[in-house]
């Protein structure tokens, strides 16, 4: 996997702190091992992005998907919330009308 590369260094701190919603160079961490909402956002991401790129990340998230289920505290708030939620239509789908 070539293009999946690493390039920051993320780490607790020490003490809680605001996200900077104006700084342009701030990661945003998602784990989508532990959170079912970041494994989304990962395979749209991989929708969106260069095709080298997608290609890695679609071999990174069929290894997540048959790994085993491990979910955070955030990961199974989110699971609960995305149980409860009608599944997403296929892609290409047009809606139906009724």
């Amino acid at each position: 996997m070539p293009e999946l590369t690493r390039r920051y260094i993320v780490m607790a701190m020490a003490t809680e702190a605001p996200f900077d919603t104006h700084d342009p160079e701030a990661p945003f961490v998602l784990k989508p091992w532990k959170d079912p909402a970041a494994l989304r956002a990962l395979e749209a991401y991989r929708d969106h992005c260069y095709p080298e790129l997608a290609a890695d990340l679609t071999g990174w998230i069929r290894v997540i998907s048959s790994g085993a289920k491990v979910r955070g505290g955030v990961g199974a708030r989110n699971e609960m919330h995305l149980a409860a939620r009608p599944p997403p239509a296929p892609r290409g789908a047009s809606p139906r009308r009724t």
